[in-house]
This record gives structure tokens, sequence and C-alpha cells, in this order.
């Protein structure tokens, strides 16, 4: 009996390495979750949540000029989490309005890894693809009354 309980330990540790690697969404946007309570609060808790997405400085301004014009990004930074929410937004209604005076679509942008608000493009299309919106999260914020999806 004490060999099958070691045996059954033993495979308990050796699968449970297994499991803990694998424990993520699997993409680097990953470690921008870890944003979503400070961008939900810039946007002070109103819209739904679209999606997250990282991205190099370099591509965003390269692809996406204006996005970035207004922000004011240290220039030694080179990656951003970027937090998009569809709703209906102001600028004073969002933290660090930058862009449109108003619009449908509220772009946060934080820093990583500190994820400091560095602002809020207020937009009416999205100029980017977001993926991995709601996995396992609230995908609505509060106004919509989410449901939890895994």
């Amino acid at each position: 009996m004490a060999l099958l309980t070691t045996c059954f330990a033993a495979v308990l540790m050796l699968t449970s390495g297994c499991t803990t690697v694998r424990s993520n969404l699997g993409t680097t946007d990953s470690g921008c979750y870890l944003g979503l309570p400070a961008a939900t609060k810039s946007v002070h808790s109103v819209g739904r949540l679209s999606g997250v997405h990282r991205v190099r400085l370099t591509q965003l301004k390269k692809s996406f000029p204006g996005l970035l014009a207004s922000l004011q990004v240290e220039a030694t930074r080179q990656q951003v989490c970027l937090f998009a929410f569809s709703g209906s937004f102001t600028a004073a209604s969002v933290s660090k309005p930058r862009g449109r005076p108003d619009g449908h679509l509220a772009v946060v942008v934080l820093s990583t890894p500190a994820n400091e608000l560095i602002g809020t493009v207020i937009l009416n299309h999205l100029p980017l693809r977001f993926g991995h919106s709601h996995i396992g999260l609230l995908a609505e914020v509060k106004g919509g009354g989410g449901t939890a999806v895994s």
C-alpha cells in the first residue's frame, strides 16, 4: 500500500509540472491582461472589452502613425499594451483622453510591464485587429451586465 501511495504521488508531481507551463493564453498578449483593472478604470468601468493587444511601438508608429501622434510615450519604451473597449465615449468620460472628442471605441494605452496609463484614444473604428478578448474574463464591464466566458 505504501508503494502504491508513493507511485501515485510521484505521478502527480510529474504531471503537475506539465500543466503549469501551459497556463497562459499562448500568445504574446497574455502579460497585458495584468493591466485589465487599470484599463477598465481609465474608461470608468463603462463599455465592453473588445480585445487586448501587445504591440511594439515601432510597428504601431509605422502602421498607424495617427494612433500615437498625441500620446507622450517615452523614447526608451519598446512595447505597450492596448485595450479596446466599445461603447459610447467622450473626452470627459475617460482618463487622459486623446483623439476625437467622442466616439464608439476607446483604446487604452498602458505601459508594460508597469501598467501605467499613457492615454485613452477615442475612435470610431479600430486600427488594429484585437483578439482573445474575454477568455476566462468578464467580457463586459459595469453597465452591461456581463457574463463570465471560459
